[in-house]
């Protein structure tokens, strides 16, 4: 039997269904626009077999793993890495027999859908995974992997990706893209400019980063005109590779826009490790606004991902280092937050800002009533914890009435997990068609209008923010 219901996601109610399977089976198989993710650019460049199941579905994916350790099983367990080379688990098959004996806790969760979707469409599974059927998935999964059609650069092709961003700190050498690049094949797979450890004082290393920026670029990095000078250039680095946009991960959405001499005071506080808390904050809320002003020269969209708690357990912190499941959504203060960003750039028709956030109460309050009248801002879709078939059906019921669909931006994946791309862009799609069929179903919207909307949400308008 198929791991998936064919209608999942859709309308319980006859008509709407009916709408939505027709809208879904237009759009179905547009390509994809991945414009925002964190697949690994080194699976493109070398184009090997991936190692075994466990490291593609396990390992690197913390929406398993964090499920899994909240039911008391050890990352180590799972293989995940000990920032001081301590001993973790190498047997890919025992990491597997974990995973599908406790398979059980992802019922009905968006990991779930993705995996289903993976093992049964990727891998032409039609069995249940659990303790007894373990073995038989590892060994049918690895069977695959081994094959030239299961290597990254073909799965890129049968997954039918368009483009791809991968994201890289702005110190990278993005050795991989330009393996990439000259090897000729034809598959986009571009960079994404994420300035955070080069911006943030908090973050451990800033000074010898920024210093690093300034031997990559021939900047005096210690001056603040200088250290400027250097974003612009690894802007302008990362735009040959194809970049078309940054990305910023901050604890909040704070801006400022300080006099000059101010935020060279406060960078060079930042170059010492003297900054207080909120200097350290002030600091980065300004550059969010020189972000912005350098996008005005060159074309880059501004994204803001604002509001995660991160690595909140210090244990898991200081054994496995940072990403590791422990980021906590918090609540986020948009309005007054972007009001000095605003000020000075947000009634620019040449810029594009995309808001997301993890703070659900934020959606009708204030991010739809800011990108419904900024020319500036767009909205991400529903982001992380959200992104899910009820997070995106929540998303829409709270944003669409004040921003409508135009001010919003499609979907992104933003993943690590190579596999769960085409589906977690399926449940968008799905989840997309069946909020448009029951704005049809209910007199709302055109039964002559959705299908374009539909193109647009599944496709057109995530080529057209992120200018791919």
């Amino acid at each position: 039997m198929p791991l998936l219901h064919e209608d999942r996601l859709f309308p319980i109610e006859g008509r709407a269904r009916d709408i939505a399977r027709a809208l879904y089976a237009d759009i179905r198989d547009l390509p994809i626009i991945s414009p925002h993710g964190h697949t690994d650019p080194r699976w493109y460049a070398e184009n090997a077999p991936f190692p075994d199941p466990a490291q593609l579905f396990v390992t690197p994916d913390h929406y398993v793993f964090r499920m899994l350790c909240s039911q008391g099983v050890a990352l180590a367990d799972l293989g995940v890495p000990r920032v001081d080379g301590g001993a973790t688990e190498t047997d890919g098959r025992k990491i597997w027999r974990l995973f599908a004996q406790n398979y059980h806790l992802f019922r009905a969760t968006p990991s779930r859908l993705w995996l289903d979707y993976s093992f049964q469409n990727v891998f032409g599974i039609d069995r249940p995974l659990n303790a007894g059927s373990a073995d038989w998935y590892f060994d049918h999964i690895a069977e695959c992997l081994a094959k030239p059609e299961f290597r990254p650069r073909a799965l890129f092709e049968r997954f039918n990706i368009e483009a791809i961003a991968t994201t890289e700190a702005a110190t990278d050498d993005l050795r991989w893209h330009r393996m990439i690049r000259d090897s000729g094949w034809t598959g986009r797979v571009i960079t994404a400019y994420r300035p955070d450890g080069v911006i943030d004082p908090e973050m451990e290393g800033f000074a010898e980063n920024v210093a690093l920026m300034g031997e990559q670029t021939g900047e005096d990095t210690t001056t603040w005109a200088g250290y400027l000078n250097a974003h612009r250039a690894r802007r302008a680095y990362f735009k040959e590779f194809g970049a078309t946009s940054s990305d910023h991960g901050h604890p909040s959405a704070r801006t400022e826009d300080l006099p000059q001499a101010d935020a060279a005071a406060l960078f060079t506080k930042a170059l010492r490790g003297e900054c207080t808390p909120d200097e350290a904050d002030a600091f980065r809320a300004h550059m969010l606004t020189e972000m912005a002003r350098m996008s005005l020269d060159d074309g880059l969209v501004l994204q803001i991902h604002p509001g995660s708690r991160r690595n909140h357990s210090d244990p898991v912190m200081a054994m496995h280092g940072r990403d590791k499941g422990f980021d906590i959504p918090g609540r986020t203060d948009y309005v007054a937050a972007l009001r000095p960003l605003l000020n000075a750039v947000g009634m620019r028709t040449d810029l594009s800002v995309i808001l997301f956030t993890l703070d659900e109460t934020s959606y009708a309050r204030e991010l739809a009533p800011l990108a419904g009248v900024y020319p500036c801002l767009k909205l991400g879709p529903a982001w992380w914890f959200h992104d899910s078939a009820e997070g995106m059906r929540r998303f829409r019921e709270m944003t669409t009435e004040t921003a409508g669909f135009y001010n919003t931006v499609g979907f992104n994946d933003d993943t690590r997990a190579f596999c769960s791309i085409p589906a977690r862009h399926d449940v968008a799609r799905r989840v997309d068609c069946a909020y448009l069929a029951t704005l049809v179903a209910t007199g709302r919207l055109s039964e002559n209008d959705a299908p374009e909307l539909a193109y647009d949400l599944a496709y057109g308008l995530a080529k057209r923010a992120y200018k791919l």
